[in-house]
């Protein structure tokens, strides 16, 4: 979710050790995975957020909700390279929710509804956003009714 990995090019993973910038950055830029990704996440616009609005409000941070969150997106970051897309949408959803329970505030009434909307059609979903605002993001099998397309940017412009 951080924004290094939606500027460089590809999939990336940010590897963190209690820095501001991370200890490691993992590119993916071959063609079968990005391709793979691309036909299995799809985007959901969300309201915006509330006046007011504070992810931060009842947050919950306990070393093992932390190391329920990591160990979420390594199992996403594993089942993409395998191309395992029900291993992937598991740890997707799984990393939503160890995200909530860091954040609670993350989740709205809106936003919950946005999920049951999709729930039956979807593998994993997560928000992007910090919550409140931006899209749900969805893996799925086949294509979702007013779901948004993602197109990950290439090394080649």
């Amino acid at each position: 979710q951080d924004s290094i990995g939606i500027v460089f090019p590809g999939l990336n993973r940010l590897d963190y050790r209690g820095a501001f910038w991370p200890a490691k950055i993992t590119s993916v830029n071959n063609e079968d995975v990005l391709a793979w990704l691309e036909q299995h996440l799809r985007l959901v616009p969300l309201e915006p957020r509330r006046p007011g609005f504070d992810v931060f409000k009842g947050k919950r941070i306990t070393p093992g909700r932390v190391r329920s969150l990591a160990s979420a997106a390594n199992g996403c970051w594993q089942a993409i390279l395998k191309r395992n897309l029900e291993a992937f949408g598991r740890n997707f959803r799984a990393s939503f929710e160890a995200q909530v329970s860091l954040f609670p505030a993350m989740s709205s009434r809106e936003v919950q509804a946005t999920i049951r909307q999709y729930a039956g059609s979807s593998l994993g979903w997560k928000l992007s956003g910090a919550g409140g605002g931006g899209y749900l993001v969805l893996v799925t099998k086949n294509e979702l009714p007013g779901a948004i397309k993602i197109k990950i940017r290439r090394t080649e412009l």
